[in-house]
């Protein structure tokens, strides 16, 4: 008799054969796994997920976007995948951006365990790392069930003692919307992004979010370039200050406006009421030739002063680019292609095991550079060249 372990709600179960679904959350046998087969490691899980998303993503040590990857080369009209758009410059300097920042290195003075805990819309965190918005891992060799993929993200990252953010993308329909069919299972311990689409769906997405207990919400601005959604019958828009004002308005959760790049945007988008600015360029997805977030979070945190929460995302793979963001001015961070790969690779057993990654080594980062708490990480942690 063999033992069965569901890699979305970690039940096991006893049978000679593989279960077709989880009796107890009815995910899908591609969730199923022998138990004496679960990964005890992260290199583990990225293994699985290397061999699920084969012709995708090679799950490599540094995620680049480099032409040697085999997400990134010019998709002369096809998905583009895991990569970045066009020539994939815009990927290749988030991850620049931060590889050119230094941190200094401090080791004298009191023994201290780094407290990483922190509050982000009033959700207290035990790390100011989120899941990003990323949507659409159904596509990619069919290797999980779109809703699965968005519980696991959720329950992964509550599970370590953070909050996920869920996307939107072409195969979401304001009736089927796998991100909020897991805020639903998950109790609404989560933060949906939508898509720029129309006022109207939009309030409707925001109503249900809302129904479901759901702790913020927000719109993916940049969102406003993807031709994937129009050609399958989801257009969407471009934003005005008084869109965002509407839907601000319209709602009684924090309101995200994600995808900013621009100082005077992200002060238009807080004098709009957003509680929260989202600086992105969509991980390098949907405009080519932009420059980093690293080297933009410092100009829109001085315009902005402390009046308005910011989070970034964009080529952070360690604990050490994390403590980077922060003391860039971050107030939370958020990881993207890590997440998917975690996710396919072993569920919300994956998530978790990769963001408790990240938490142990963004506390190492801070020990050595005698950051006791977060909010201590600021720009004198930064090695400043003359």
């Amino acid at each position: 008799m063999n033992q069965w372990y569901c890699s979305v709600c970690h039940e096991t179960f006893s049978g000679e054969n593989k279960p077709g679904t989880c009796e107890i959350c009815h995910a899908d046998d591609r969730m199923i796994m022998k138990l004496e087969e679960v990964p005890q490691s992260l290199e583990q899980v990225r293994d699985l997920a290397r061999k699920k998303l084969k012709g995708i993503c090679a799950a490599y040590p540094s995620c680049d976007g480099n032409f040697d990857k085999i997400c990134q080369r010019e998709a002369y009209g096809k998905p583009i995948g895991l990569g970045g758009i066009g020539q994939g410059q815009s990927f290749r300097a988030n991850v620049k951006a931060l590889a050119d920042i230094q941190l200094n290195m401090s080791v004298l003075g009191d023994h201290f365990e780094p407290d990483t805990s922190c509050s982000f819309l009033g959700i207290g965190l035990e790390f100011p790392v989120l899941a990003s918005s990323t949507a659409g891992a159904q596509k990619y060799n069919d290797a999980l069930d779109e809703t699965l993929f968005c519980t696991s993200v959720l329950k992964g990252s509550k599970e370590a003692g953070t909050i996920g953010l869920r996307g939107d993308t072409w195969f979401y329909t304001p009736e089927d919307n796998p991100s909020l069919n897991a805020m639903k299972v998950c109790d609404g311990y989560g933060i949906p992004i939508f898509k720029p689409r129309s006022q109207d769906v939009l309030k409707n997405l925001i109503e249900k979010a809302e129904k479901y207990g759901c702790k913020a919400v927000g719109v993916d601005l940049d969102g406003c370039g993807s031709t994937i959604m129009a050609l399958h019958g989801q257009p969407v828009f471009k934003k005005s200050v008084k869109d965002i004002e509407e839907l601000v308005k319209f709602t009684s959760l924090p309101f995200i406006a994600k995808g900013i790049m621009i100082p005077d945007e992200a002060q238009k988008c807080a004098d709009a009421g957003a509680s929260a600015i989202a600086i992105s360029n969509h991980g390098g997805r949907v405009l080519d030739s932009t420059p980093g977030v690293a080297t933009m979070l410092p100009l829109i945190r001085k315009k902005l002063g402390d009046s308005v929460t910011i989070t970034a995302d964009g080529g952070v793979r360690t604990g050490y680019d994390v403590l980077k963001m922060l003391a860039l001015g971050a107030d939370a961070v958020l990881l993207g292609r890590d997440i998917i790969r975690a996710a396919v690779g072993a569920g919300t057993l994956g998530v978790k095991l990769h963001l408790e990654h990240i938490q142990k080594t963004l506390k190492k980062a801070m020990f050595m550079t005698g950051t006791k708490n977060i909010k201590m990480a600021d720009s004198k942690i930064l090695f400043k060249h003359n």
